[in-house]
């Protein structure tokens, strides 16, 4: 019987143990795509406790908690303790096998901490009181744990409007690790509210030196801001959208509605829609401009409960996978770049897995035969990132497309003991090409090529190469 959270856990085979420890576990890490607060890097914050690092802002935890009978008090609420939330939470983990989180608090608590025991109710106060004491050590604060993870380049997640004041000081700084912003102006597009898309206008227009009352002028500002981010290192937007957009729309129209928006006056859907697809054209040309990656993250249903929505906010583990139809939509989207000769490089994620074959198609309708891996199926996202979602993402895009031109594994997170979770992806990809290797579907006396071309590229060098950062 295997040993849960060895060294070779989820590796089935000695095939699997080569290609992860001698080829995939010791590389850098490239975190394209994270939640990461930069203030926090930026102030190398030092956590007060395992619950600030741990649980604060972790909705997959809170959906868990809730699950298992858990008062919200001992969630969200302000009038508990730090200890009295941890302990609530290691009353949950036994209950969650099977679930990815008890992997990865398994996983983290050994690779960040070195804390092989199982959390439950009967080792929280132990578990709890040696990771607080190592968070107070030398290389436990932020930039510490980012370094012990042996990360080589992080992007955060900014708002075109931000002033990106904590890139620059790490830069100032000399931090080692590469921390890049990147462009998500999703709040640029969402004028379904126009009080509160007013508010985010005059905000973009101070920052950007730009009278905003038209249109063209709303452009104006946002490719100066473009241009900023890129003069600090950014190579990459992205985009969270329940669903793509490609209606057809004309200048005038666009800024008919927009000027109607300004005025406080309500659009309605058919309105929505065209002005989101003059938006993400006129971004998706930006990024072709420069040479950017265009990242979407789209299939989210958000904030569903509206109750808690009225008393907790957004963010806060009330999301789930949406049903809409997509294809034609964002097959008519890319066409309206590629036909103008001005799609970049793009990176499609989907949160329903019923659409992995067809993103995985989708992206080999528009690879142009110049940069190998153009179009990507993306990493698998969200409620997919676990190891039945991340082997059908890794199956359809290998079925598909060319798995050894996967840029691979990203955090998506807000956590700086995410990290794991690129070893986890590590162990999992080996673990499916050794099966292979193992049953004869792939030749095992190509193992170096395959340790290295498929393996190696996956994990680490196809997204260097890929992203020039």
């Amino acid at each position: 019987m295997k040993h849960f959270n060895d060294d070779n856990f989820l590796l089935q085979n000695r095939t699997a143990e080569r290609l992860y420890h001698e080829y995939a576990k010791d590389l850098p890490i490239i975190d394209f795509h994270c939640h990461l607060d930069p203030s926090e890097i930026a102030n190398d914050r030092r956590f007060e406790n395992m619950t600030r690092i741990w649980l604060n802002g972790d909705h997959y935890k809170w959906r868990a908690m809730r699950a298992n009978g858990i008062d919200e008090r001992y969630i969200t609420g302000r009038e508990t303790s730090d200890w009295e939330k941890f302990l609530k939470w290691a009353e949950t983990v036994p209950f969650t096998m099977r679930n990815p989180l008890y992997h990865w608090t398994h996983m983290e608590l050994k690779g960040s901490f070195g804390i092989g025991e199982l959390l439950g109710p009967e080792t929280a106060e132990t578990v709890y009181r040696q990771c607080n004491d190592l968070l107070q050590q030398p290389g436990y604060s932020a930039r510490g744990l980012i370094q012990k993870f042996g990360v080589e380049v992080l992007c955060t997640t900014d708002d075109p409007a931000d002033s990106l004041e904590h890139h620059a000081k790490l830069a100032r700084d000399g931090f080692p690790v590469k921390v890049l912003p990147a462009w998500r102006p999703d709040k640029a597009m969402a004028l379904e509210e126009p009080g509160v898309y007013r508010n985010y206008i005059e905000k973009l227009s101070e920052v950007s030196g730009v009278t905003i009352h038209t249109f063209q002028t709303l452009i104006e500002a946002l490719r100066l801001r473009h241009d900023f981010f890129h003069s600090m290192g950014c190579r990459l937007s992205d985009h969270g959208l329940e669903e793509f957009y490609a209606e057809d729309y004309t200048e005038a129209g666009t800024d008919a509605v927009f000027r109607r928006v300004m005025d406080g006056k309500h659009p309605d859907k058919q309105e929505i829609r065209q002005f989101k697809t003059a938006m993400l054209v006129e971004f998706g040309i930006m990024d072709w401009e420069k040479g950017w990656t265009q990242q979407f993250h789209y299939g989210a249903l958000r904030n569903n409960n509206s109750r808690m929505f009225r008393t907790i906010g957004p963010d806060t583990g009330y999301d789930s996978i949406g049903d809409p139809a997509v294809a034609g939509n964002m097959s008519r989207f890319l066409d309206m770049l590629d036909s103008r000769d001005k799609l970049t490089k793009t990176i499609l994620y989907n949160l329903n897995p019923r659409d992995n074959e067809m993103v995985a198609t989708m992206a080999g309708n528009f690879q142009d035969g110049r940069i190998p891996g153009k179009i990507q199926f993306g990493s698998a996202w969200w409620f997919l990132d676990q190891k039945d979602g991340m082997e059908k993402q890794l199956n359809a895009l290998s079925l598909q497309g060319l798995l050894s031109r996967f840029v691979g594994m990203l955090t998506d997170s807000r956590s700086f003991l995410s990290y794991s979770r690129h070893q986890y992806f590590r162990r999992t990809l080996c673990n499916l090409i050794g099966n292979d290797m193992e049953q004869g579907l792939l030749p095992a006396s190509e193992i170096d090529f395959i340790g290295r071309q498929v393996v190696q590229a996956v994990c680490y060098y196809n997204a260097r190469n890929y992203f020039t950062f």
